[in-house]
């Protein structure tokens, strides 16, 4: 069954980067968009920037999120992490600009932490 793998979440501080990785098994992420979205503590899920299928990057602010066709990975490059940027990171496959309930699959999710 499709489903991603993320990792490299953890502890950053603030101003520090960190790079988070998804692997896609079961499909190849290039003939999908793909979203990394976040959820903090006690707020709704929500999406931090969405890759569509004929893009191999994008730039929203701090964020860059990227995607290894070959290796069938993306990526979501943080730099000047703030605490506010806590949350569980996800990435998932679906359509740029669809409710989040539109996305059919996730991963398990990766912690990021920056302490105030």
């Amino acid at each position: 069954q499709a489903h991603f793998v993320e990792s490299g979440g953890g502890l950053a501080q603030p101003g520090g980067s960190l790079r988070l990785s998804c692997v896609a098994h079961g499909f190849s992420v290039d003939l999908y968009d793909i979203g990394w979205f976040r959820q903090a503590p006690g707020m709704r899920r929500e999406v931090v920037l969405c890759l569509n299928d004929s893009a191999s990057s994008s730039v929203k602010g701090r964020f860059t999120i990227s995607r290894d066709n070959p290796k069938n990975m993306v990526y979501l490059q943080m730099d000047n992490l703030k605490p506010e940027d806590t949350a569980i990171y996800y990435c998932a496959r679906g359509m740029c600009g669809r409710r989040i309930t539109e996305w059919d699959y996730w991963g398990q999710g990766t912690q990021v932490t920056v302490p105030s």
